[in-house]
């Protein structure tokens, strides 16, 4: 069971000059150099548009081993008004090339448009599409709701049937849902300030790191927006993937760097 934090992308213009990469670094090295220091990284690109074989090869190829990379689902699978239809879209995201990341391959995010309801018998034929590998790689998918209507028991169980995670999000116009319903977690953290250095204050990342290390242990935390029987997220523990993804982007590594350091002082 690993806790795994990190951000969304790595070529980020603010990032440059001193505030994450040295001055002078090459943008050629900029992944080599922010996945020594961060456990994870959400690849935003395979959400527009296929990427190549030869790319996965070289991202894998420039990380280091335990490292890993959550991948964006295309648009084109779930932008679109009945996802039950998505199918071929599916078998082409992960036919691209994803396997070349080997050991570096973590989750596949499938993130709902915000205005997206929830239909039980839509959802129930979407999660069957998810393949459960590709060339012999085990895939891991988190979904990531919008709107309310997801946070209801039928959602819960749905996904807890298909082993896709449920994303914990932290987003304006996203309903929380704090249910665990596969063998790891998938937080997305997007409300940095800038005024902060970390991103997020001290007081927020406890909070953060707390949910991280009760859902790595299998507890199901108080005080969260369950939309199921709480009691019943519990015994699920595994991997953590808590990502620094939005609000001022460029707290981004800070604060994720902020969040491993309290993580590893709770160990």
């Amino acid at each position: 069971m690993t806790i795994r934090t990190g951000i969304g992308g790595w070529t980020y213009p603010d990032w440059r000059g001193g505030m994450f990469y040295p001055k002078g670094l090459r943008q050629a090295d900029e992944l080599s150099y922010a996945a020594q220091r961060l456990g994870a990284i959400e690849i935003n690109g395979t959400f527009y548009r296929l990427q190549k074989p030869e790319s996965f090869a070289k991202w894998r190829d420039d990380t280091p081993p335990g490292f890993v990379f959550a991948l964006k689902g295309s648009r084109f699978v779930t932008n679109r008004k009945d996802l039950s239809q998505a199918g071929e879209s599916i078998d082409k995201f992960v036919g691209q090339g994803i396997a070349e990341l080997g050991d570096r391959l973590g989750p596949i995010l499938w993130q709902l448009a915000k205005t997206k309801r929830f239909e039980r018998d839509e959802m129930a034929a979407f999660l069957a599409l998810l393949p459960p590998e590709v060339a012999g790689l085990p895939l891991r998918h988190a979904i990531e709701a919008g709107h309310e209507s997801f946070a209801c028991p039928e959602f819960v169980e749905l996904a807890r049937k298909a082993r896709v995670a449920i994303v914990w999000s932290e987003d304006d116009g996203r309903v929380p849902i704090a249910d665990r319903t596969a063998g790891f977690a998938y937080l997305r953290c997007q409300k940095m300030q800038p005024e902060c250095e970390t991103g997020y204050d001290r007081a927020d990342l406890d909070r953060i790191a707390g949910m991280c290390r009760a859902w790595s242990g299998g507890s199901a935390p108080q005080g969260l927006a369950y939309a199921a029987e709480p009691t019943d997220s519990q015994d699920y523990g595994g991997d953590v993937f808590a990502f620094m993804i939005n609000g001022a982007k460029e707290r981004a590594p800070a604060a994720a760097m902020a969040l491993a350091e309290i993580l590893e002082g709770l160990q």
